[in-house]
């Protein structure tokens, strides 16, 4: 670590040593990688920490610190926890953040946004999580693209069982299309349940790590969650709903048309897809890339563009798709 030049030494301290702790890790195992991440040197003493080195990356930590510190004092009940993806997030929204200037604030317009589950409070984790948000909030109509792993669905998943919860919405409905990769329905086994669950996989999961299971379960035969192909919708209007169209780059010019008339009074709708995994035949446009070239100027519409640095995966994903992206360019 060369602390050689422009060496500065600040101190910042909280108050509640509990959170502090939670902060340092077992055996200040979160200090100890926060000070690689950054190149500084961090030492904590009683409820103070001492950040040394690089003017520039004392004040990074001390906001990381700071933020994970007002964050962890948000959070309600006694399973709180803090390990070192947080110091992660933040580090990476930080980064990323290259049009603002960096405050202690940051965090706090984050927290702004949070998402309230029955099971967790979900808050921004990158710039365009942050812009999702804001459309998910103040949008009826709302597309979301971008590579795997930004957390499109998972927090359209989010944002229906808040309004489900609140009582804003009556009922979530969540749909993908069920043809993918050259497969059809009619060959794989059993009923139609069993042939569709597979391809909703993902938004099963999504519900359950934010729901209590016997909550899930109830709400799914009471119809208030509806998990269904995205060919059950035809003829339908939504009403008093909150509409997820997963997967949509897989969908048709004409399911596409179809899904987004369906819109009724009280509903809105949040279509999700990554343009760069079509798996349509060769030579078919995909509904989602036509949708976005229609409707782009509707203001009433808003279209977010998610890119590898939203990604909140293991970052080895981000260089994966970034080696594929630059291999498809050549």
């Amino acid at each position: 670590m060369n602390l050689k030049e422009h060496k500065e030494e600040i101190t910042i301290d909280f108050p509640n040593n509990s959170l502090i702790a939670l902060i340092i890790g077992n055996q200040s195992i979160n200090l100890s990688k926060l000070e690689k991440l950054i190149e500084v040197r961090i030492s904590s003493f009683g409820n103070q920490f001492n950040i040394f080195g690089n003017i520039k990356k004392i004040n990074l930590a001390k906001i990381i610190l700071t933020n994970i510190y007002n964050n962890l004092s948000n959070q309600k009940g006694s399973n709180i926890a803090c390990d070192f993806s947080k110091f992660e997030d933040e580090f990476r929204m930080l980064q990323n953040n290259n049009t603002k200037k960096l405050t202690t604030n940051t965090k706090n317009e984050y927290i702004s946004l949070q998402i309230e589950t029955w099971k967790k409070t979900i808050v921004p984790k990158s710039i365009g999580q942050k812009t999702y948000f804001e459309a998910l909030k103040n949008f009826e109509l709302v597309f979301g693209l971008g590579p795997a792993g930004t957390g499109k669905s998972y927090l359209a998943v989010a944002k229906g069982i808040e309004m489900l919860k609140k009582g804003f919405v009556e009922k979530i409905i969540l749909t993908r299309p069920a043809v993918e990769a050259g497969e059809r329905l009619g060959f794989l086994p059993g009923d139609m349940k069993e042939k569709i669950d597979p391809y909703l996989r993902p938004i099963y999961d999504a519900l359950y790590e934010m729901m209590p299971a016997d909550r899930v379960e109830k709400k799914i035969q009471s119809g208030e969650i509806e998990i269904a192909p995205l060919a059950f919708m035809r003829g339908r209007t939504f009403t008093n709903s909150f509409v997820i169209v997963d997967e949509a780059q897989n969908t048709t010019s004409t399911q596409m048309k179809m899904v987004l008339t369906r819109i009724g009074e009280g509903s809105r709708m949040v279509i999700n897809g990554d343009l760069s995994q079509v798996d349509l035949p060769v030579g078919q446009k995909s509904g989602l890339k036509q949708a976005q070239e229609i409707l782009n100027n509707i203001k009433a519409i808003k279209i977010i563009e998610l890119g590898v640095e939203d990604i909140i995966r293991h970052p080895i994903v981000a260089e994966i798709i970034k080696a594929y992206d630059k291999q498809g360019k050549n």
